[in-house]
């Protein structure tokens, strides 16, 4: 996407929305990578930081005086950018939902100081077959995921790399080097996710592990 944008000769800046999600370390690692392929600014709409220095960026790379800056918005859906154009404008001017898809058409949003938004639906690219990838995005809800299982174990495997004590005082539970089908039945009986005779219920337990990774409850 950054190479077409590129090829057209448009100014682009790279958002990156939720960072409350995750630590400065992390913040700083990635801010480096991708700097170098364009101006980033890191935002949490939760927090209400960075929307005022994206404001300004927008200002000074159009670098247009006299007339309004027309900005799109690209990227997955469900990753907050309506969220983003309403921080920008300082009102709730574009319409928001933790669902995926919420945004079903093209509107423009008026955020003041000439720039003017165009928020579409979230782009899903040609051929993206990855569930995993699809659910880690939040691109697809747990319902909607083929494999909702199969995510939720790529989500657990993440979070024992990444962050294991988080994902052990989130639900309650040791890990002590487990398979991460295990640990999600250890955390589908925590949750007493149970069928008839005391069975670990896995459809529940994956849509539980998805569900709290999509709405940022597991912090990594």
């Amino acid at each position: 996407m950054d190479r077409d944008i590129a090829r057209s000769k448009k100014p682009f800046i790279i958002v990156l929305n939720k960072c409350d999600l995750v630590s400065k370390e992390t913040i700083e690692k990635t801010k480096s990578r991708f700097s170098k392929i364009a101006p980033t600014v890191f935002v949490s709409t939760k927090d209400r930081f960075g929307t005022t220095m994206l404001r300004h960026k927008i200002l000074e790379i159009a670098g247009i005086k006299g007339r309004d800056i027309l900005v799109g918005s690209l990227g997955y859906p469900n990753t907050g950018k309506s969220s983003v154009i309403n921080g920008v404008a300082g009102k709730h001017k574009a319409g928001t939902s933790p669902i995926s898809g919420h945004t079903k058409g093209v509107q423009l949003v008026d955020a003041g100081s000439r720039i003017m938004f165009i928020d579409t639906p979230g782009v899903i690219p040609f051929g993206e077959n990855d569930q995993y990838l699809q659910g880690l995005l939040s691109v697809k809800s747990a319902s909607h995921l083929e494999d909702p299982v199969g995510v939720a174990m790529k989500i657990i495997e993440k979070m024992c790399v990444e962050n294991k004590a988080s994902l052990e005082s989130f639900y309650h539970v040791t890990i002590e080097g487990q398979h991460s089908y295990d640990v999600l039945e250890l955390i589908g009986r925590q949750c007493n996710f149970l069928k008839k005779k005391g069975e670990v219920d896995e459809a529940r337990a994956a849509s539980r592990v998805i569900n709290d990774w999509q709405k940022g409850l597991l912090l990594i």
